[in-house]
């Protein structure tokens, strides 16, 4: 006959725990011989319970009737088990930047320049899958697009030892990358990869140390890193490693298209083209307030590294500048992101048709995005509804 567990479990929707439970035959001892009846039934808080009349096998006769409630001493099970199993499979999403404006005002004694720059989240961005690897001396690291570096060169891997280091532990992992933020974008998509793998191993190990911790270790390996652990709107100073939470954000339901042609811009090339003498002398705290009390618009969207980008890739002006023509009033402002070379236009998803139209943009990617910000104490969330990027090549492959 049947044990009582598992005729309850075929009658209800029971929480994780239950299937194992059945396995083990876990029912009271009164119920191994003889019959009994079944009848479901709610109490006043809609939970499920269960009562069966016993009768025993010799008489016939009813008796005891037991009011059963399995759904409680599953979740007390599911509840011990979730405190025993160790976290082993991770999925997050790794969303990259843009800079609304960007000012560089100086350079340091160090080499690198100090800038001044409104960072934002956005909705484009790759998804990294984390397994915690048998091994105890490498983590492997695979991806979707090739020529991406797999090794100790890639910011994850570098992430993760780093995060060892900084904590004795000795988690490694399988991780991968599957990429839709292209390189060379400046967009910080590979910055991004690498806050998401410190967040990883901290929650693979309990949660060990705090953000503010892993904040100011990963400027060690990264200027734009830091920024990714505030909330997804910053004020960022110094190298970028400087990050200045912002009480408020931008409207997550503002939209842009962002368009990147395949040549990249090299970040240490286009600051060596730089010329501090030529840079605008726009106080950055007031393009701050106005974006926030005005919106954004072309005069805020100031972006200091736009001139060496442009003698390093020429093709890059003309875009912006047919962008530009093309898209007045679609588009309340278009700029070029970090160090290029992508060129963001605010308030519109689509790109002109032009892109569409010629061939010297065949190469070219598109997407759509929104601004984005994380919930406190959690990573980011990729949007419900998913952000579209392609490329003409694909559009001509679906036929679209």
């Amino acid at each position: 006959m049947a044990s009582v567990s598992s005729h309850l479990i075929s009658s209800f929707s029971y929480p994780r725990g239950a299937a194992s439970l059945a396995r083990r035959g876990d029912s009271p001892s009164i119920f191994r011989r003889g019959h009994y009846s079944f009848k479901s039934s709610s109490d006043v808080n809609g939970n499920k319970f269960g009562r069966i009349l016993a009768c025993a096998a010799q008489t016939g006769k009813r008796q005891v009737e037991i009011v059963y409630n399995p759904e409680e001493r599953f979740n007390r099970l599911a509840d011990e088990v979730d405190k025993n199993t160790k976290l082993s499979r991770l999925t997050l999403f790794s969303p990259c930047k843009i800079n609304v404006f960007l000012r560089i005002t100086g350079k340091r004694e160090d080499g690198f320049h100090d800038l001044a720059s409104l960072f934002h989240v956005i909705s484009l961005g790759d998804t990294i899958k984390f397994s915690l690897s048998p091994s105890k001396s490498k983590d492997r690291l695979s991806t979707n697009v090739p020529g991406v570096p797999v090794d100790d060169r890639n910011l994850i891997i570098k992430a993760l030892n780093l995060y060892r280091k900084k904590t004795g532990t000795n988690n490694f992992f399988w991780i991968h990358l599957d990429k839709k933020v292209p390189t060379g974008a400046g967009l910080g998509g590979g910055s991004s990869n690498a806050a998401t793998a410190l967040w990883a191993a901290n929650q693979f190990s309990g949660f060990l140390v705090t953000e503010k911790e892993l904040q100011e270790w990963s400027g060690e390996i990264g200027s734009d890193i830091p920024f990714f652990f505030s909330n997804g709107a910053a004020y960022c100073t110094g190298r970028g490693e400087v990050v200045q939470d912002l009480p408020q954000a931008l409207p997550t339901d503002l939209p842009m298209v962002l368009i990147k042609p395949q040549e990249a811009c090299p970040t240490a090339e286009v600051y060596k083209r730089l010329h501090l003498g030529k840079t605008s002398s726009v106080d950055p705290l007031t393009l701050l307030e106005k974006c926030f009390q005005s919106g954004i618009s072309q005069d805020v969207c100031i972006n200091d590294l736009e001139p060496p980008a442009f003698d390093v890739l020429p093709s890059l002006k003309k875009l912006k500048q047919r962008v530009l023509a093309a898209g007045r009033g679609q588009y309340s402002s278009v700029f070029m992101s970090g160090s290029g070379s992508t060129i963001v236009g605010i308030g519109s998803p689509d790109p002109p048709q032009f892109v569409y139209d010629e061939d010297e943009y065949d190469d070219i990617f598109i997407s759509e995005a929104s601004f984005l910000t994380r919930q406190e104490n959690q990573w980011y969330a990729e949007p419900t509804s998913s952000t579209s990027s392609f490329s003409k090549e694909e559009m001509a492959q679906t036929g679209e």
